[in-house]
C-alpha cells in the first residue's frame, strides 16, 4: 500500500511537472527530483492513511508473540510433570526392590 501512496504521489509530481507547476527541469535530475518529492510527500501521508492497518497488523504480531510465549512453559510443565512420575515410578521399582 505504501508503494501504490509513493507510485501515486509520483504521477501527480509528473503531471504537476509536465503542466509546468513544478519547475523541474528535464533530465535524470529533473526525475530524482521528482523522485525525491514523491518520497517527501508520501511518507507522512502513508503514515496517516495506514495507521489502522498498522494498527492491527501489530496487534496481530503481539498476539502471534503472546502465544509463542505462552507454549514453552506449558511444554516445561508437562516435561516437568513426566519427569515427576518418571521420578516417582523409579521410586517405587527401588522401594520393591530394597524390601
Amino acid at each position: 500500500m505504501r508503494t501504490s501512496i509513493f507510485g501515486a504521489c509520483f504521477v501527480i509530481a509528473l503531471v504537476l511537472a509536465h503542466f509546468g507547476i513544478l519547475p523541474v527541469t528535464a533530465g535524470a535530475s529533473g526525475v530524482f527530483l521528482l523522485l525525491l518529492l514523491a518520497g517527501i510527500v508520501s511518507a507522512p501521508l502513508s503514515y496517516v492513511v495506514l495507521s489502522k492497518q498498522r494498527d492491527a497488523m501489530s496487534e496481530q504480531i503481539t498476539t502471534v508473540v503472546e502465544k509463542r510465549q505462552a507454549r514453552p512453559r506449558s511444554m516445561k510443565s508437562r516435561f516437568a510433570a513426566q519427569a515427576a512420575e518418571e521420578d516417582a515410578i523409579d521410586d517405587a521399582l527401588r522401594a520393591e526392590h530394597s524390601a
